[in-house]
C-alpha cells in the first residue's frame, strides 16, 4: 500500500472529505489545500450514469476552455501543400507527412496533439497502433481531422481540451492551474459542466450526474453537489 504524504494529510484536515459544496466553494478549497511547490493542475472528474459498453452511451468531444488550461501544448499537423503552409502560419510546432510518420515509427513523440487533413488519414491510420494507446490519434469528433487546420491549431493553443468517458463511466478533464483566480477556474469548470449536461445520452437511465470531484495534482478531492453541477 502506497504511503500518503505529510502535505496531503495536512490538507485533508482542513475540511470534511464527505461534505459537498457548490462549485465556487469547492474550487476555493482546492486552491487553499494545494501544498505542492509547483503550480498544480486543477482537474474535475464527472461520474456519470452511463454504460460506456453501449455505443449510444459513449460520450466524447472537445471544447476550448474560456481561460485555457495554463499549459502550452505542442501540435503536430499532417498536411501537404497549402494546408501545410496554413498550419505553419497558425503556429503548429511540427508540420509534415511521410517524414513525420517515419520519425514516429522510430519512436519520436515530441508533441501533445495531432491534427490531420482528411486526405492524410489513409497514411496516418498506419500509426493507429502507436498513436491510439497514447490518445493521440486524430478524430473528426474532436475536431482534429479537418481541412481547417489553422482553426484546429489555434483552438489547441487557446486551451482546447478533449474528453472521453472511461470504462467506469467517468470523465476526467483539466480546468486550469492552482495559480488561476477562482473566477477563471469557475468559468472553465462551468464550460465543461454545461457540456456534460448537454451530452446526456437519450439511452441513459436513472440519475445522470452521480458525482463531481475537483482536485489539484497532489491534493485531495473536493466534492461538488451534483444537483448544482453548474451552480
Amino acid at each position: 500500500m502506497s504511503k500518503v504524504g505529510k502535505k496531503y494529510l495536512e490538507s485533508v484536515k482542513e475540511y470534511d472529505l464527505n461534505a459537498v459544496f457548490e462549485p465556487a466553494e469547492a474550487l476555493e478549497l482546492v486552491k487553499k489545500v494545494a501544498k505542492a511547490k509547483f503550480d498544480e493542475t486543477v482537474e474535475v472528474a464527472f461520474k456519470l450514469g452511463v454504460d460506456p459498453r453501449h455505443a449510444d452511451q459513449q460520450i466524447r468531444g472537445a471544447l476550448v476552455l474560456p481561460h485555457g488550461t495554463g499549459k502550452t501544448r505542442s501540435v503536430l499537423v499532417f498536411a501537404k501543400g497549402d494546408k501545410a503552409k496554413e498550419a505553419e502560419s497558425a503556429g503548429a510546432d511540427f508540420v509534415g507527412a511521410e517524414d513525420m510518420i517515419a520519425k514516429i515509427e522510430q519512436g519520436w513523440f515530441g508533441f501533445d496533439v495531432v491534427v490531420a487533413t482528411p486526405d492524410m488519414m489513409g497514411m496516418v491510420g498506419k500509426l493507429g497502433r502507436v498513436l491510439g494507446p497514447k490518445g493521440l490519434m486524430p478524430n473528426p469528433k474532436t475536431g482534429t481531422v479537418t481541412f481547417d487546420v489553422a482553426k484546429a491549431v489555434k483552438d489547441v493553443k487557446a486551451g482546447k481540451i478533449e474528453y472521453r468517458v472511461d470504462k467506469a463511466g467517468i470523465i476526467h478533464a483539466p480546468i486550469g492551474k492552482v495559480s488561476f483566480d477562482v473566477d477563471k477556474l469557475l468559468e472553465n469548470y462551468k464550460a465543461i459542466a454545461e457540456m456534460m449536461v448537454k451530452a446526456k445520452p437519450a439511452a441513459a437511465k436513472g440519475q445522470y450526474m452521480k458525482s463531481i470531484t475537483v482536485c489539484s495534482t497532489m491534493g485531495p478531492g473536493v466534492k461538488i453537489n451534483p444537483l448544482k453541477a453548474i451552480g
